[in-house]
């Protein structure tokens, strides 16, 4: 299994967190799907993640998804129903501090929970009797977490699907106006998160946002680029931004999805 990426825990600092993640707490004990069924996934001792499961069909293929920052699990009920009517079932992850889960978020921690998340979805269906094929997928900064998995588990998955993802971090913070040197924040000159990116092999589709004001398209280019894969597939979805980019394409957006995921199942 490949390392953490190195980098994530020389910023897992206070100055730099509190600008990382944007947690919100959840209560909700049901979501409103009627498709829907919320868990609980141990990753350390007395801390658990909260996951939604938006399932219509034991037969379809699941992706297991990492949501963007300031997004919860519970914030997917209306589009884990478009996905079941696509003919998808969905697997939403928060992390830690977020939605209902315990414990507070790191970089290098949300790494490391991404194998025993992997663990537990993976159960959840066994225990269920699914049998379609499995995706991995992560939006934003859940991009980490799934080019982690994607990297590490090659022959359990069908697929990789980013959107509006990244695989340099330092790049990220940059965007963001962040004062990585000032901080004495060592950039490697080769990020772990593109490393791994050249080793994966399974197919790929890269989504992104023409407009993207947080992690500008030319990142999802890059990720693109240096994807290993030799099925990959990149979507630039036009006059839509970060935060637009499904509603705003959503006929493109769910198009791209679904004929990706049938092609690779």
């Amino acid at each position: 299994m490949a390392k953490p990426w190195d980098e994530l825990s020389s910023l897992d600092r206070p100055e730099v967190l509190q600008f990382v993640f944007y947690p919100r707490r959840d209560f909700t004990r049901r979501p409103g799907s009627a498709n829907a069924m919320a868990c609980s996934i141990p990753v350390d001792e007395a801390v658990s993640i909260s996951c939604w499961f938006y399932s219509d069909n034991r037969k379809y293929p699941t992706i297991l998804f990492f949501h963007g920052n300031g997004e919860i699990a519970s914030d997917y009920d209306d589009i884990g129903s478009i996905y079941n009517r696509i003919g998808l079932n969905l697997f939403v992850a928060d992390y830690r501090g977020y939605g209902m889960s315990g414990g507070k978020p790191t970089l290098a921690g949300m790494v490391r929970d991404a194998h025993p998340i992997f663990e537990g979805f993976k159960q959840v269906l066994k225990e269920r009797g699914y049998s379609g094929s499995l995706f991995i997928m992560g939006r934003s900064l859940g991009s980490v977490s799934a080019i982690e998995l994607a990297h590490n588990y090659q022959s359990q998955l069908s697929g990789l699907i980013v959107e509006s993802g990244f695989a340099n971090v330092f790049n990220l913070f940059e965007y963001l106006g962040f004062p990585t040197a000032a901080l004495g924040l060592t950039r490697r000159e080769t990020p772990t998160g593109l490393e791994l990116a050249r080793q994966i092999s399974i197919p790929a589709l890269v989504l992104h946002g023409e407009y993207d004001h947080i992690v500008p398209v030319q990142e999802g280019r890059a990720l693109y680029d240096n994807l290993g894969s030799k099925d990959k597939r990149l979507l630039i979805i036009p006059g839509v931004d970060h935060n637009t980019i499904f509603m705003g394409g959503m006929e493109e957006y769910l198009q791209a999805v679904k004929d990706f995921v049938v092609a690779n199942s």
